[in-house]
């Protein structure tokens, strides 16, 4: 334990016993013998290449044991901040969403932030201005899985805008101070060369009736993983992301004239599902005479049985790391764009074709 200096109350306390008072950065720089610039970067978390990493432990140790905590209000409003976030997405009802809300809320609270969430009534559609009447209320917006045109209504109060999963030209539309993206197109890749691998040539595409980003990435590397190999094909049956919508759509795929797929490639782990209701109702089975992929690993993913082989996104990165780039932003700092890596997950679902 840091001892504290000879002669003075101890921090946290007052003379004649009386109630606590509360810990500042310079009773934490006073014990560790450092002035209360090097307190801040360290709590701050900008002493790299600054502060040693013992003096670092020093601070952080000595704030623990004297109860500090960063007077956050004095802070906002000494940098004409509220530390609050709005994180736009176009819906609560995938799993995928929930995942990056909790990424982007556990590193604003270890920055002392607070996130907004706020689901567009419309979807991918354009989204109503929540905070119309009150920007002020807002330090940034993080839009994730949104196209552009959605955002216009939040686009005006000159708030920093970090989109997730978005086309980078559509980025650089909204002005967007930074962008976080999955490698969408190489998950698809790694899709069609799963398959490929495995023997099948004839694959029906169960693409999400959504016009994302996202959705186009996949499509495109899809037709193009397939277009590499002679004798590969696919048929596209659009849906909307249900279960039953997935379903409804294999069994257009599975039942159209000529020689049936022997592959269903889905844009999601719901459309996934839906599929494979499909190949049951039909009297086909997963994977013996038709295998079926997703995208996202949700926890429908392990639901299903056979389980299913798909894409892992990890969502709670995307959220973190836009977060992280909204709070760089904020500090003046470069704004940086990310990609980050996915892969396929096989699973029971994929086997070769039936002979």
């Amino acid at each position: 334990m840091v001892a504290s200096v000879q002669g003075d109350p101890a921090p946290g306390a007052r003379a004649g016993g009386g109630p606590r008072a509360r810990a500042t950065s310079r009773d934490v720089a006073r014990h560790v013998g450092v002035s209360q610039a090097t307190v801040s970067l360290v709590l701050g978390d900008k002493w790299a290449g600054r502060v040693s990493e013992r003096t670092a432990e020093a601070v952080r140790t000595a704030a623990r044991e004297l109860g500090y905590r960063p007077n956050l209000a004095a802070r906002s409003l000494r940098l004409g901040r509220t530390r609050t976030a709005l994180l736009v997405v176009p819906a609560l009802t995938t799993e995928f969403f929930a995942r990056v809300y909790t990424g982007a809320a556990r590193v604003a609270a270890e920055g002392g932030f607070g996130v907004v969430l706020y689901p567009s009534p419309e979807g991918v559609g354009p989204a109503r201005d929540p905070f119309d009447s009150a920007r002020a209320s807002l330090d940034g917006v993080i839009a994730s899985s949104m196209a552009a045109d959605a955002l216009a209504a939040m686009r005006g109060g000159g708030l920093p805008l970090v989109m997730l999963d978005s086309s980078p030209d559509e980025a650089a539309s909204a002005a967007a101070a930074a962008t976080v993206n999955l490698d969408i197109a190489d998950g698809m890749r790694q899709t069609a060369e799963h398959l490929l691998a495995l023997g099948h040539r004839r694959i029906a595409h169960l693409a999400a009736a959504v016009d994302t980003w996202t959705f186009r990435e996949r499509a495109a590397a899809l037709a193009a993983a397939l277009a590499a190999v002679p004798g590969a094909s696919a048929h596209t049956e659009a849906a909307p992301l249900t279960v039953d919508e997935g379903r409804r759509a294999a069994e257009r795929a599975l039942t159209r004239p000529g020689p049936r797929p022997t592959a269903l490639v889905c844009d999601d782990d719901i459309l996934a599902a839906g599929a494979c209701k499909a190949a049951r109702r039909l009297g086909l089975r997963v994977p013996d005479d038709i295998s079926v992929t997703g995208f996202d690993d949700l926890a429908l993913a392990t639901a299903v049985d056979p389980e299913l082989t798909t894409v892992r996104l990890p969502a709670e990165a995307v959220g973190a790391a836009g977060m992280r780039a909204l709070m760089a932003v904020l500090d003046g700092e470069p704004a940086r764009d990310t990609t980050l890596p996915v892969r396929l997950v096989p699973r029971g679902s994929s086997a070769p074709p039936p002979r």
